[in-house]
């Protein structure tokens, strides 16, 4: 394993969200009412979540973003700052702070939906105006919770300073051949690979990117580039809240590989992470830290 020179093991460009979250023996049916525990409320957001999952792991990262002037707003920032993330580059907009509503069933299940608020105003510019992060970044880390052009413009900016690309394509939509080819990896759980066309590791290489993790809950993973594929397994453990768990994969993913990991050994990582963060409420609350794996 080498070590990175660069001033930031991971760049992150992307969401951040309030989660609001109740537990619920069932789900209700179409025009039925049930009942739920109290309203939680977390810091959450699919890029938020993987910037946490790195820094609590020992990275140093920094978050592109936006925030809306609510209270929300406040509650995520001081997430961010609280684990050492670099928050100079996430903006207040005259919005409501992205919001997550999730449903969690008895099994660790859950339901989510996103309203995106601040987070549909994160924009080209704002990458622009982040150059020196990607010049000073190993790996820049990305999802699809911001605008589509604004995550293109990330992947093309992050290439041109010599960053690695992971790209987490979700919520699952279409995206380009050339944002795709910028993928190194591209991560995918089995739903969004489903989305894609062909869910098989050499399907998924076919459209591009220049190596592919397949995530799949319990089951571990799979990562595939132009070598071969390999599978890796999951630790078992019992599941208590499955919120965020894949974003703590992919923020663990992606710090390993900016500390030099191969892909194979960085997704063995990672799915460790994955596995500890189902065992606790919550995303960002559920993280481990080193010690605690």
């Amino acid at each position: 394993m080498t070590e990175s020179n660069a001033t930031y093991d991971v760049v992150v460009v992307g969401s951040v969200n309030a989660d609001l979250v109740v537990r619920v023996d069932r789900r209700p049916a179409a025009g039925e009412t049930v009942l739920g525990s109290d309203l939680e409320i977390h810091p959450g957001g699919k890029g938020a979540n993987q910037a946490v999952a790195a820094a609590r792991l020992g990275g140093r990262v920094a978050f592109v973003g936006r925030v809306g002037t609510d209270g929300n707003g406040d509650l995520v920032r001081d997430a961010l700052r609280g684990d050492g993330v670099d928050i100079s580059h996430v903006l207040t907009t005259p919005a409501a702070t992205g919001v997550a509503l999730i449903t969690l069933g008895p099994e660790g299940d859950n339901s989510i939906i996103v309203s995106p608020g601040a987070n549909a105003r994160v924009s080209a510019d704002d990458v622009a105006a982040a150059g020196p992060l990607f010049a000073a970044a190993s790996v820049v880390s990305l999802q699809l919770e911001i605008p589509l052009p604004t995550v293109t413009a990330a992947a093309a900016r992050a290439a041109e300073a010599g960053a690695r690309v992971v790209f987490n394509l979700s919520p699952a939509a279409g995206v380009p051949d050339d944002l795709l080819a910028y993928c190194d990896p591209l991560v995918v759980n089995e739903h969004e690979a489903e989305f894609l066309g062909d869910p098989s590791p050499a399907g998924l290489l076919a459209r591009g990117p220049r190596s592919v993790v397949i995530t799949r809950g319990p089951d571990g993973a799979v990562v595939a580039d132009r070598s071969g594929v390999t599978e890796v397994p999951s630790p078992r453990v019992e599941a208590v809240d499955t919120t965020g768990a894949g974003d703590a994969f992919t923020g663990a993913l992606s710090l390993r590989l900016a500390r030099g990991d191969d892909l194979a050994t960085a997704a063995r990582f990672a799915a460790r992470v994955g596995a500890a963060a189902v065992r606790k409420p919550g995303a960002q609350t559920s993280y481990p830290g080193p010690a605690d794996l």
